[in-house]
């Protein structure tokens, strides 16, 4: 079965850091572009970031560009989102998401990020 499963989040003061990973079962993970997006309270879902396959060329949006770092493990089946300088405003769950090679959408389950005082 294909599933994605994010862990790592957490609740952490401003300024503080966490590193979010996303895990694949039933397929291997570094054969797929993987992105990371997240949803806070009232909002839609957004894109945070991605990373290609398989060369791994990165992309983020503009508001965590410079605190937010993707990469993959593939001897751990695993792509991290190591978050840094984290804001109150990051306060979201976080998702990982891949399309496979039949345009089928993978989603995780999420995993919760608090960044408050």
């Amino acid at each position: 079965q294909v599933q994605l499963v994010e862990s790592g989040g957490g609740l952490v003061q401003p300024g503080g850091s966490l590193r979010l990973s996303c895990t694949a079962y039933g397929f291997t993970l570094d054969n797929y572009a993987i992105g990371w997006f997240r949803q806070a309270p009232g909002k839609e879902r957004e894109g945070v970031s991605c990373i290609s396959r398989p060369g791994g060329s990165t992309q983020y949006e503009d508001s965590v560009e410079g605190r937010f770092t993707i990469s993959r493990d593939n001897a751990k089946n695993t792509v991290y989102l190591i978050m840094t300088n984290l804001k109150p405003e990051d306060t979201a769950v976080y998702y990982c998401y891949t399309k496979d090679l039949d345009d089928r959408d993978y989603w995780g389950k999420g995993t919760l990020v608090t960044v408050s005082t």
